[in-house]
């Protein structure tokens, strides 16, 4: 076997050396040590691939490496250039590698090799066509033991020796696989090494190719089983150079001499992408450190893999701090930044954008080396240009400071993309919430606005210095310039889109309206439907929305759905109307106005306040439409030319017609006057009637005392009464719905009291120039006959009624001033009554409370006989039959004895009682009450006495029932005396007749059984 590698040279060169100073293979062997078991401990498969890598980039082809394990073995074959004398003397020397001329090498330091000490004691490696070499820690056991001058430091390391320091010859290797160039066999130490190599081959992920790019796959075989990896669906921006020597001498002034003989930079960023190349998350595989190129322990918390040239520390693990480290961290910034705007410009970007803290001090650096130039970077695209740069004058730049110095506006340079604008953070703007049709609607209003999918509330916006902006914010951009000319249907397009959950922020939404302005805020808002938006309604100032922007989003805003009926409620219209009579410009208001009545189908009387609305009458003059009435209707009929009403323009009712102008105040029958909640108080009742103070006198007399005025819930009221001069087509009016509504009593606390129509007319000449209250009702109560004239025939009698026209006796005492009424028709001389009616009456009168009447100066009474009315000063009620033949020369008023007394008390008059002792002065003769009486009068006195001359007070009488005796003069004086005495006084006829005839007792009985 030749010595084609020298490693018997080699090796009779290490233990020369060790020979000669012990000490040396001591530092040998504990610096190996420290590698295996330190900085390269876990780096078996990293450092296998760096080998390969660096073969194939020698070679200059493409780089792959086959890793196989079967049972207890490693192999670890790969493409590119073959082994040779100095690569067996850089494997088999620490720090010194062989690969430090050679620009994007991975090796860099000499010891990576060493890696395999960590797992095996006999290491060999070949290549096709040559002879191989291996290492064997029992073969340089041997040789050490062989040298005395080792014995010692052999002893104390209990026999452990270097194992890479001493190469020895090894026959060619027949199983390198077909294909490959090179094979690495490493028989594994033990059970425990296998399964880290396992694991070790299970962690191998395509990081580790982006790290060696000369390396384009790794295959892995483990007992069969194989797997390839490569490195695809990666994006990948790079960066390298060579350093001058003015850069070499200032970076790595504290770089190792090995290091500054490498001047060479390089880096690379990796990110895996989707099918559409959208960044994706590392793989759970991919260690989140900085790969300098292979892992480092220097954690690294960014979305992107790192693989650079950093200087390392002797741990081969750590960063090594210094202005080498801080070149490349900008460098590497320089890079990051690439790499996202070579990225699809999607949302996905902000994952990539680095928070503020990091994981380590390294990471934090970086970090802020990015987050320093990203802001002003190109990199978001927008729906709209960047804002333009401001600049204002300072007292720097100018020679003479002016402090009111106008703007200077610098137009943005840029021009947009092939696909729109891409804008810096610090240009852009992200709406807060908003679909992406109201993004593109409300684009051209925002600078620099990102399109819909960019998440607003993002960390990575901040850190952009992207400017967040609220819908309000928009709203409030949506003014002056920007929207002047913009159509009503853009408006609606807008309101489209627009996230109407937010009210808040839409509170102040411009909205177009129909006669040109725009205005702030949907609140008050009309949108007409139901046939008014083709309405002009501009002259009554009303808010409407332009039929072209009109969207249901409005409404939720709070816009009003109005139909013509509701705009007819609105404030403003009520205010056009009532200052219509003053407007410079009443036609339209009054054509407004009279459309909308039309539209809202509006019936008369439901809109009582379009009464004040000015319409030009037939004399050409404006009048309030409550002034007005239609030339053919019902009311023209009736009232007196030349009053204070006017007739509607033919113009005016051929245009609208008379139910439109009906409906909307003018006359075609009688106004009523429509209130409601009417305190009965002379200062707040007051709706222009006629008489309706002296009603409100009479209203007021009729209720008791109260502590507050009460109140109408209700009030109607008919006008203009005073101006009919056609009573009969006025009162068939006024007895038909809806006018007869007007005629109903009022209940006011607990008592009816007349309505003002009722009253006035109760009170006036409307029946054939008669009062209401003068009149009964034709076959009304005969009572009443004579008393009142009968009322026109063929009127409606419950209108009558309500009115005032008498219907019976008892209505009448029961009316307010009825029972005077009635006293005083009784007192007229011209008014015909017959006796029996004459008494009918005064026993209703009997019955009516005294304090509701004023003693009558005159009544109706009867004398010798005669009706007559006689001065209630001569009058006389007479309260027992037996007194009349006392009292027979004055004015009697004659009623049931039973009543007398309250007829005293009403009328105000004496007693028959008062004005007589009823004395009996006369003498005469006991006798015996014939015992047949008692058939009759079963409690008849057993005696009477009986005169031939009865005087009473000096004045002759037929009888006298006197202190519980009965006086008499004949047979019709002791019957009356007997039926008084007993209290039978209507069987006085009956015992009469019994006393003149006995025998007619059984036929009197049989009467009186019939009575």
């Amino acid at each position: 076997m030749t010595d084609t590698f020298g490693c018997d040279r080699m090796r009779a060169a290490v233990l020369a050396a060790w020979t000669a100073s012990p000490a040396r293979f001591r530092e040998d062997a504990n610096a190996e040590e420290d590698f295996a078991l330190g900085g390269y401990r876990d780096r078996l498969i990293v450092e296998l691939a760096q080998n390969a890598a660096d073969a194939a980039l020698r070679a200059g082809v493409p780089g792959v490496l086959r890793l196989t394990l079967r049972g207890d073995v490693l192999t670890a074959a790969n493409t590119g250039a073959p082994l040779d004398a100095t690569g067996v003397q850089s494997l088999s020397t620490l720090r010194a590698s062989g690969k430090r001329d050679e620009a994007g090498a991975a090796g860099r330091f000499g010891v990576g090799f060493a890696a395999v000490v960590s797992v095996t004691d006999a290491p060999s490696i070949g290549s096709r066509g040559f002879e191989a070499v291996r290492w064997s820690r029992t073969d340089t056991a041997a040789l050490v033991a062989e040298i005395p001058a080792l014995a010692g430091e052999l002893a104390d390391r209990s026999g452990h020796v270097p194992l890479l320091r001493l190469p020895f010859d090894e026959p060619p290797l027949v199983d390198i696989p077909e294909g490959f160039d090179t094979l690495v066999r490493l028989p594994l130490r033990d059970a425990a090494t296998v399964e880290a190599v396992r694991r070790m081959l299970a962690e191998t992920s395509p990081a580790l190719l982006l790290g060696l790019p000369a390396l384009e796959l790794i295959e892995i075989d483990v007992e069969g089983e194989t797997r390839r990896v490569v490195a695809d669906g990666w994006h990948v921006v790079s960066d390298s150079g060579e350093f001058t020597p003015e850069q070499v001498a200032a970076l790595f002034a504290d770089r190792p001499t090995e290091e500054r003989s490498r001047p060479f930079w390089s880096l690379r960023w990796a990110v895996p992408v989707t099918g559409t190349g959208e960044p994706g998350p590392l793989p759970a595989s991919v260690p989140p450190v900085v790969h300098a190129p292979t892992p480092s322990d220097e954690p690294l918390d960014l979305p992107a893999l790192l693989i650079a040239s950093f200087p390392m520390a002797t741990d081969r693990r750590h960063v090594a701090k210094g202005p080498l480290a801080d070149f490349l961290v900008g460098k590497a910034a320089d890079a990051y930044v690439r790499l996202l705007r070579e990225l699809p410009r999607t949302s996905k970007l902000l994952d990539l954008v680095p928070a503020f803290m990091g994981k380590g001090e390294l990471d934090a650096r970086i970090r802020r080396a990015v987050l320093d130039r990203l802001p002003g970077t190109p990199l978001l695209p927008a729906l709209s240009a960047p804002a333009p740069a401001v600049q204002t004058p300072s007292f720097a730049d100018a020679e003479v400071y002016e402090p009111d110095a106008a703007w200077q506006v610098e137009q943005p340079a840029p021009e947009p993309e092939a696909g729109g604008w891409v804008v810096s953070g610090r240009e852009a703007a992200v709406l807060a919430a908003g679909s992406a049709e109201l993004l593109a609607t409300v684009a051209a209003f925002v600078p620099g606005l990102l399109p819909a999918g960019w998440p607003p509330r993002h960390p990575a916006m901040t850190a952009l210095g992207v400017r967040r902006v609220e819908l309000a914010d928009v709203v409030d951009l949506l003014s002056g310039e920007a929207v002047e000319g913009r159509e009503p249907s853009w408006w609606r397009s807008l309101y489209e889109v627009l996230p109407v959950d937010d009210p808040e922020s839409l509170g102040a939404l411009p909205v177009p309206l129909a006669d040109g302005r725009v205005v702030r805020g949907p609140r008050g808002t009309l949108i007409l439907s139901d046939g008014g938006a083709e309405l002009d309604l501009t002259p009554l100032g009303l808010r409407i929305v332009h039929p072209e922007a009109a969207h249901p989003a409005l409404l939720r805003l709070g816009a009003a759905e109005a139909t013509p009926r509701t705009v007819l409620e609105d404030p403003l219209t009520k205010a056009a109307v009532a200052q219509s009579l003053d407007s410079p410009e009443p036609e339209p208001v009054a054509r407004a106005v009279l459309s909308l009545v039309q539209a809202a189908g509006l019936a008369p009387g439901e809109a009582p306040w379009l009464a004040e609305l000015a319409l030009p009458a037939a004399d050409g003059e404006l009048y309030p439409a409550g002034e007005l009435m239609l030339a053919d209707g019902a009311l023209a009929g009736v009232l007196e030319p030349g009053g204070h009403l006017g007739i509607a323009s033919a113009a005016l009712e051929e245009t609208y017609g008379s139910r439109v102008l009906a409906a909307a105040g003018v006359l075609d029958g009688f106004a009523v006057v429509h209130d409601e909640d009417v305190l009965l108080d002379p200062d707040e009742c007051d709706h222009d009637l006629d008489g309706e103070v002296d009603w409100l006198d009479h209203v007021l007399d009729l209720l008791p005392e109260l502590d507050v005025p009460p109140l109408i819930p209700e009030f109607t009221a008919v006008r203009d009464l005073e101006l009919v001069a056609d009573w009969p087509a006025a009162l068939a009016l006024l007895a038909r719905p809806p006018l007869r509504a007007a005629l109903h009593p009022l209940r006011i606390a607990g008592v009816e009291v007349p309505s003002y129509t009722a009253w006035w007319l109760a009170r006036h000449p409307v029946l054939d120039g008669r009062k209401p209250l003068e009149l009964r009702l034709p076959g009304a109560d005969p009572l009443l006959q004579g008393l009142y004239a009968d009322a026109p025939a063929g009127l409606d009698e419950g209108a009558l009624s309500m009115i005032g026209v008498r219907t019976t006796l008892a209505e009448l005492l029961a009316s307010h001033g009825g029972p005077e009424e009635l006293l005083d028709l009784m007192a007229d001389e011209s008014v015909e009554v017959d006796r029996a009616q004459l008494r009918a009456l005064w026993v209703a009168l009997a019955g009516v409370d005294p304090e509701r009447v004023a003693p009558p100066s005159r009544v109706r009474a009867v004398l010798r006989g005669s009706i007559v009315v006689a001065a209630a000063e001569d009058a006389v009620v007479v309260e027992a039959p037996d007194l009349l033949q006392l009292v027979a020369d004055r004015p009697l008023v004659l009623a049931p004895y039973d009543l007398a007394e309250s007829l005293s008390e009403l009328l105000d008059l004496p007693l028959a009682g008062e004005l007589t002792t009823g004395e009996v002065t006369s003498a005469g003769e006991v006798r015996e009450v014939p015992a047949e009486v008692r058939s009759l009068l079963p409690a008849a006195p057993g005696t009477y006495v009986e005169h031939e001359k009865l005087l009473v007070d000096g004045v002759e009488c037929a009888w006298r029932y006197f202190e519980g005796a009965v006086h008499c003069t004949g047979v019709d004086g002791l019957a009356r005396g007997l039926a008084w005495a007993t209290g039978q006084w209507g069987d006085r006829l009956a015992v009469a007749a019994l006393l003149r005839d006995p025998d007619a007792v059984p036929l009197l009985l049989a009467e009186a059984d019939l009575s």
